[in-house]
């Protein structure tokens, strides 16, 4: 198994929910009041049986109007056409506009070889536009055009692959549990979305359901170090990858 954090840079959020690109060495957190600043890394892992993307970024494109995750992904030695599986934790804009890519005018699954695991009630509810955390256009372009395996609660996608209702962040969230040649990895989506949210416990105003998605945090920390996995970590400021060790109650995490 290989693993990639394919990063897309450090980005401001303000109250209109655009997510404005932010370089930490030139720009000022002070410019930019009201703003929550995150880093966004989708990943690439690559198996004996499977190319996977780990949920799919903001879709920005580079000077050369190419997709960034698509350029990322031959960076990392790979072709995105050969992308089997893309596993969707959630909808939210800064995890599924990179579903999508614009050619002439319309919008174009970005992986149309790959099969979509995506939470049934997530599609659904994105669909409905009642949000602004999801971009409607996005599932509108999907749903005809590309492979999408609907998944329902808890249960295991494929040999070596378990998806997990969780419900924390958003109300239909999933994470994932991938165990395959002798390597395990937890992608916890933005349940476990940096390793300091797990150092620091606290509750988050912007989950569904905070106190759930906190609590849910030290469990998949605790079987994490328990059982060897590697986390993937959406959107870390540093370690993207990392292993989690849990000794009198207190967490800590070294970058892989």
């Amino acid at each position: 198994m290989e693993i990639f954090a394919l990063g897309e840079g450090s980005y401001s959020v303000d109250a209109t929910k655009k997510f404005i690109p932010f370089n930490p060495e030139t720009d000022s957190k002070k410019d930019r009041p009201g703003s929550l600043f995150i880093h966004v890394n989708p990943f690439l892992i690559k198996t004996a049986a499977d190319l996977i993307v780990l949920d799919a970024g903001l879709g920005y494109k580079d000077t050369r109007d190419e997709l960034l995750l698509h350029q990322h992904i031959r960076n990392a030695g790979f072709d995105p056409d050969d992308v089997t599986l893309v596993l969707m934790s959630h909808l939210h804009y800064d995890h599924s506009g990179g579903l999508v890519v614009e050619r002439n005018g319309q919008l174009e699954p970005s992986f149309p070889q790959a099969k979509h695991v995506i939470q049934r009630q997530e599609f659904d509810f994105a669909l409905t536009g009642s949000s602004t955390s999801y971009h409607k256009e996005i599932f509108e372009a999907l749903k005809n055009k590309a492979d999408i395996d609907f998944v329902e609660g808890s249960g295991e996608y494929k040999p070596g692959i378990k998806y997990e209702l969780s419900a924390g962040h958003s109300k239909y969230h999933q994470v994932f549990w991938i165990d395959t040649e002798r390597q395990k990895v937890f992608f916890g989506g933005d349940e476990l979305p940096e390793p300091e949210q797990l150092i620091r416990k606290f509750v988050a105003k912007y989950d569904y359901d905070g106190h759930r998605a906190a609590e849910l945090r030290i469990q998949y920390g605790k079987k994490a170090a328990a059982e060897g996995y590697t986390c993937l970590f959406y959107h870390a400021r540093a370690t993207a990858i990392g292993t989690v060790n849990y000794r009198d109650e207190v967490f800590t995490v070294n970058a892989v």
